[in-house]
């Protein structure tokens, strides 16, 4: 069993830390790596490379740095079939899932660092009294901290503006799938200290936040770790970006074809065993399909075959840990004490592995545990509305306003729906847009605009330089 390594100055070495951690296949229940749980002085050496390289990087032209980055998207697509594998071992993802979403990702993240080409990083307004150029730099060493669900595809997002715009980095992944993010920065080839890996949990994530040198934070993770991370860039005057908790609503309208959008929801409510921060986890119909929807979405729910994600039939892995499926099957029981219907699945299997079957729930309401916080695991509870004004009055009663989404044929029903408060609002195909989307969640899901243009005018500070006529 390996024991992980830091990569700090691009080299990689021990963490300073006395403290491990086992990284645990979660289909198996067998450890896979040996995690340093982390210290300050990593955190300290970290920041160091990183400040000591950022400005050689800044100093490259813009064209330059896109090359260095497009060069390593091509070779993590090259190699998305083998981080999928890690992936699989450390959190569980099916390898063919996770294949087909890091190949994505690499796709994104040469497409985000493009938009370099374009960004207007100096623009000079010329007026009588003289001009005025308007020049954007980048903020310096910068943190990424990243969860455990998407560990490749995540990292990939969150960096490649930050870089592109001349920004260096400390990584941070989550604790508890630590190993593809190993492996994504071997693959790496960028000068020394650009992108530099520290390991652990809140042991290292707290200094790292802490740091008086970082001028940004890009934080992925739970309501309550963010709002920790914001009290603590906001307290020193620095940036955060926050990606926060979601529990995103979906409204099926009468007049949709109720068995092409079961399954469509099914997807959205169980892919990656529900463990994906705009799954599906409330789900709004209209009684006129309400029948023949729930009926489907039953029986898609019963396609998804529990198993190992390295076994090609398996469609749904298992949960990431013991804690993570408490929680579903806390959500579920507390469901069906206060009455709820479980139509499939919400049984915990025998045996090995942290599975839990695709469970599809009706009766339910907005007071329970499962309507009210996020669940994070392959549940689809639904509630019968009598019209689409009622579904979107009901989608928006949350505290949480990640994304949403919306099957209609009515025009005007389509426009209604961006009442909702989410970043992102889907209309008719989950999961749909392109590298130009950008957003900014709501509510508790989070903070900062970022994605396209966004993401850059965060990655960079303005500065006017007016010149006399």
């Amino acid at each position: 069993m390996k024991t992980l390594q830091n990569l700090i100055g691009g080299n990689w070495e021990d963490s300073r830390g006395d403290e491990f951690h086992e990284v645990i296949n979660p289909a198996t229940e067998e450890p896979v790596g040996r995690c340093p749980s982390g210290s300050p002085e990593d955190i300290r050496r970290a920041v160091d490379a990183a400040v000591r390289a950022q400005p050689a990087w800044a100093a490259l032209p813009v064209a330059e740095r896109v090359r260095l980055l497009s060069r390593w998207a091509d070779t993590v697509a090259e190699h998305a079939a083998e981080l999928a594998e890690i992936e699989c071992h450390e959190m569980g993802k099916p390898v063919a899932l996770g294949t087909a979403f890091i190949g994505g990702a690499a796709q994104a993240f040469k497409a985000a660092v493009a938009e370099a080409l374009d960004y207007a990083f100096e623009e000079t307004i010329t007026s009588p009294a003289g001009n005025t150029t308007i020049a954007r730099q980048p903020l310096g060493a910068t943190a990424v901290i990243v969860p455990w669900n998407f560990p490749v595809p995540m990292t990939l997002g969150a960096l490649g503006p930050l870089l592109a715009a001349g920004n260096t980095v400390v990584l941070k992944p989550s604790e508890r799938s630590p190993l593809s993010a190993v492996r994504l920065l071997e693959l790496m080839d960028l000068p020394a200290g650009v992108v530099n890996l520290v390991l652990g949990d809140a042991r290292a994530g707290a200094p790292l936040v802490a740091d008086e040198r970082i001028g940004l934070v890009h934080f992925t993770g739970s309501v309550d770790a963010g709002r920790r991370v914001g009290a603590e860039t906001g307290g020193r005057l620095r940036r955060s970006i926050l990606e926060l908790g979601g529990k995103d609503p979906v409204v099926v309208d009468a007049g949709v074809d109720p068995v092409a959008t079961a399954a469509a929801v099914a997807f959205g409510a169980f892919a990656n065993s529900g463990q994906i921060c705009t799954s599906m986890e409330r789900v709004y119909v209209h009684r006129d399909i309400a029948g023949e929807f729930i009926d489907a979405l039953t029986d898609a729910a019963r396609t998804y075959t529990l198993g190992d994600g390295h076994d090609e039939t398996t469609v749904l892995g298992p949960l990431v840990d013991q804690r993570q499926r408490d929680i579903v099957h806390r959500h579920v029981t507390d469901a069906v004490e206060r009455g709820a219907a479980v139509h499939t699945g919400g049984t915990v299997p025998e045996g090995k592995g942290f599975f839990y079957p695709a469970t599809v729930l009706t009766g339910v309401d907005d007071s329970m545990l499962v309507m009210q916080e996020e669940t994070f695991g392959p549940l689809a509870p639904v509630v019968i509305v009598s019209s689409f004004e009622e579904g979107l009055e009901r989608a928006s009663a949350s505290r949480f306003g990640l994304a949403a989404t919306v099957y209609t044929n009515d025009p005007a029903h389509m426009a209604a729906a961006r009442a909702i408060p989410a970043g992102v609002l889907w209309v008719n195909q989950w999961q749909g847009g392109g590298p130009e989307r950008l957003y900014e969640p709501a509510g508790d899901s989070g903070m900062g605009a970022t994605g396209a243009r966004a993401a850059y005018d965060a990655a960079t500070r303005p500065t006017s330089i007016h010149t006399a006529a």
